[in-house]
């Protein structure tokens, strides 16, 4: 059972999760592009999506962001990635990373290295001119991923764009959490999504999805229903969704406790 928790609440003990951003590339008051701060039992500080917004966002949410341990990068669409570029070159003039001698461990799909230095060639950026280390990691969904010690983790393909990737998460006392980022269904994630502590995922649209390569309501419930996780986040929110109770919907379909992603919720794992 997650636990909310104040702004200012410290636990070292508990998987924590901040989200950051609950929305989309879709301009929105209220809701930024997608990204979300997870702390696990061990104290690792994880950054799960860089969307545009993520740098001040962090600040804005009083998080340890010049101490973040390791960025997941699942896809390079902009609202999932542009962050990262203003994140490292914000690390670079900040007085908060001066002291900073750990590494930072960025990982993400194939064609993050290649990514990155185009876009870092393009005005001599020297984004990984850091006063620290910078580790640059490219994940296969059949690879054993190496994240932090006492945490193990394993992705899979979604059917989003050609290098999108899940990621499933496990703590060092059991805990697991599973992020799907933007996908489209597909019966796969069913037993990747299975038995997970928190699941986070995607739900793009309330029904008739536009988009193959989303999830509407209807497709999110199919996946908790067969995976019947102990906690669902709905996240990835369009607009369209801001006239409605998004727990709400989600119970008519689903009996589970669902839970609206929305920008500084806070939850104990």
């Amino acid at each position: 059972m997650p636990t909310p928790l104040g702004k200012n609440a410290v636990n070292i003990c508990e998987m924590k999760l901040v989200v950051l951003g609950s929305g989309t590339s879709v301009p929105h008051a209220k809701r930024a592009s997608a990204s979300h701060w997870l702390e696990t039992t061990g104290g690792t500080r994880f950054l799960l999506d860089a969307g545009a917004d993520a740098p001040h966002r962090m600040a804005e949410e009083q998080l340890d962001w010049p101490n973040l341990d390791v960025v997941w990068i699942s896809h390079f669409h902009w609202d999932h990635f542009a962050g990262l570029l203003a994140l490292l070159f914000g690390m670079k003039w900040a007085p908060q990373t001066e002291a900073r001698t750990a590494k930072l461990k960025i990982l993400g799909p194939k064609g993050l290295r290649q990514t990155l230095e185009r876009i870092n060639e393009t005005n001599s950026f020297k984004l990984f001119d850091q006063r620290f280390p910078v580790e640059l990691s490219e994940v296969d969904a059949k690879d054993k991923i190496e994240l932090a010690p006492n945490v193990s983790a394993r992705a899979m393909a979604t059917p989003h764009t050609k290098e999108s990737l899940a990621l499933r998460l496990t703590d060092a006392d059991g805990k697991t959490i599973v992020y799907t980022s933007d996908t489209g269904f597909v019966e796969e994630l069913i037993p990747f999504c299975s038995a997970a502590h928190l699941l986070l995922l995607e739900c793009s649209f309330r029904k008739d999805k536009p988009l193959e390569t989303h999830l509407d309501l209807a497709d999110a419930m199919k996946i908790a229903e067969a995976c019947d996780p102990e906690i669902l986040v709905l996240t990835h929110l369009y607009p369209e969704w801001d006239q409605f109770n998004v727990a709400a919907e989600a119970r008519r379909l689903w009996q589970g406790e669902t839970i609206e992603a929305t920008d500084g919720l806070r939850l104990i794992i």
